[in-house]
């Protein structure tokens, strides 16, 4: 995608998710944290980015508070106070986009674009939805079709990918050419100078089969290295089954994230781990400032996933930190891994384990060049840019249709009129 810088400037309103605030260094937060990263590059673009979310946030552009606090969990049970929450934050966010200055709508979850839409289509506002789920999600299919209705010339709603294996997936929702890969502000993501020979390796992640914490192991143990495991784990039952099998094989758990970044962390939290005698450890969940730090001083990043990721932003957080990753080919894998470049980018175990021994050949500067060459959070605010004029100039809307009277709407929906399940 071409980037014009000629294009005048747009408002955009987010409509972010409840899972966890809208703010920089959270813990295990993947939605939040593209939330964050597009109001804030869209922001230094110049363009009014509005982010219509929870209290605690703290964005970039303008602050539309819906509730209070968020949800606070990503597993949370379908409460109705979870229900009622979600009712709130979503009748607010389209309280604000019935005011009449909104060029686009940005939204990241299929439920809630189900909301807006019926309630936001005789306003010919498009709405953008970028992609977060994998096919399995069949829901987001039969949701598609109610979207596209058959009186508008072009559609309401528009899929963005966030890879080309996931456009691929997708292929009958994905309604743009181009793909809009996530990305990050490289320059808060401190680099090493030259590779740590002899190091941990790192695992980093929901702690699930999906992310292969198991098989990090296994390697680690073949390879005589030290692994250092950290994330969440959730509140499921196949997720606690998982980690329960995990203990027998993990040597020491403690929690890091009690000590704050300062110039003498690596003193206090990293090198007394690296020290002990304990091979596998586990350190729970990690802030964004604290797993900055466990990514620079990783010898490499382990990435054994078992399913087709559509992303993954540990591979471009670890990159930026001059740590180059050791992944297995599957999902946008190889799209942003570079195989003997940034890392190794394999089929196998025993390919990984290989992998391990020739790790250090990777320079750090060139993995951080990488990011920031294609990973960057201005590169992804330019390229929704260009995507948001593209879809403007291209949504057609019928003559038929009469614009909306000025009294549409004067106060938020009911609540409890919002079904929300």
């Amino acid at each position: 995608m071409a980037i014009n810088l000629k294009h005048e400037k747009l408002t955009v309103l987010h409509v972010a998710t409840l899972n966890q605030p809208i703010r920089q260094n959270l813990g295990y937060g993947p939605i939040e944290t593209v939330i964050y990263n597009i109001d804030k590059g869209l922001h230094s673009l110049g363009h009014r980015s509005i982010v219509a979310c929870s209290g605690d946030s703290s964005v970039a552009g303008e602050h539309y508070v819906t509730v209070d606090q968020s949800i606070g969990d990503y597993c949370s049970d379908n409460t109705p106070e979870r229900r009622h929450t979600m009712n709130m934050h979503l009748s607010s966010a389209l309280y604000r986009a019935r005011m009449g200055d909104i060029d686009v709508i940005h939204m990241h979850d299929a439920k809630a674009v189900e909301f807006m839409h019926d309630r936001v289509f005789s306003m010919h506002i498009p709405i953008i939805m970028t992609l977060h789920v994998g096919t399995k999600d069949s829901a987001l299919r039969g949701a598609y079709q109610r979207w596209c209705n058959p009186l508008l010339s072009s559609p309401l709603v528009y899929c963005a990918a966030i890879s080309e294996y996931q456009k691929r997936q997708h292929k009958d929702l994905v309604n743009a050419e181009d793909v809009v890969y996530h990305g990050i502000d490289v320059e808060e993501y401190p680099v090493k100078e030259e590779p740590v020979k002899g190091g941990y390796l790192f695992i980093i992640g929901r702690i699930t089969h999906d992310k292969g914490q198991d098989m990090a192991i296994e390697i680690a143990k073949k390879t005589g290295s030290k692994l250092i495991i950290a994330g969440c784990v959730q509140n499921k039952p196949s997720d606690r089954e998982f980690f329960a099998g995990l203990k027998n094989s993990i040597d020491l758990s403690v929690e890091v994230g009690k000590y704050p970044v300062d110039n003498d962390y690596y003193d206090r939290a990293i090198k007394p781990l690296l020290d002990c005698d304990k091979q596998v450890i586990y350190i729970g969940e990690l802030s964004g400032e604290h797993k900055k730090q466990w990514y620079r001083h990783a010898r490499a990043t382990l990435f054994p996933i078992q399913w087709g990721e559509p992303f993954g932003l540990v591979l471009v957080e670890s990159m930026a930190c001059g740590t180059p990753v050791i992944a297995f080919n599957k999902g946008a894998v190889p799209e942003i891994v570079v195989d003997g470049k940034t890392g190794f980018v394999v089929d196998s175990m025993n390919a990984m384990i290989r992998a391990v021994g020739h790790i250090d050949s990777i320079g750090p500067r060139e993995c951080r060049r990488h990011v920031r060459k294609h990973f960057s959070i201005t590169s992804m605010a330019y390229k929704y840019s260009e995507l948001y004029h593209h879809i403007i100039d291209s949504h057609k809307i019928p003559e038929s249709y009469s614009s909306l009277a000025d009294d549409y709407l004067l106060n938020p929906l009911i609540p409890s009129a919002i079904a929300i399940q």
